[in-house]
């Protein structure tokens, strides 16, 4: 991985963090953390994985939001950066922390037991 792309990711993970938490303003999106953001090689798509806070049905209605605002998001963040092309914004689940809790509960299980 290149350093540009690498210290893309980073800035691109901060200001749509920012935008997330101060912009937008949708009740339905809730709680949410964007976790990670891989670009690819060419620097044409960028995977923004985001975390919600609450049950599934919520994380769902997030997600459609930030598929609604997709392009909003976008602009916003082309503004505050110099690049010649802003990448397309693929926004994903983030399920690792819910992974986690149920493998650290199955390991309670088995040191019960």
């Amino acid at each position: 991985m290149s350093l540009k792309q690498e210290r893309l990711e980073m800035i691109l993970q901060r200001e749509i963090s920012n935008i997330l938490q101060f912009e937008l303003k949708n009740p339905k999106l809730g709680f949410v953390t964007v976790t990670d953001v891989q670009v690819s090689r060419d620097l044409s798509i960028a995977k923004v994985y985001v975390s919600f806070l609450g049950k599934q049905e919520r994380n769902d209605a997030g997600l459609r939001v930030l598929e609604h605002s997709k392009g909003y998001i976008r602009s916003n963040v082309a503004k505050k950066l110099t690049i010649r092309k802003m990448p397309e914004l693929v926004f994903i689940q983030d399920k690792s922390l819910e992974q986690g809790n149920r493998i650290e509960g199955i390991l309670k299980n088995i040191e019960k037991e």
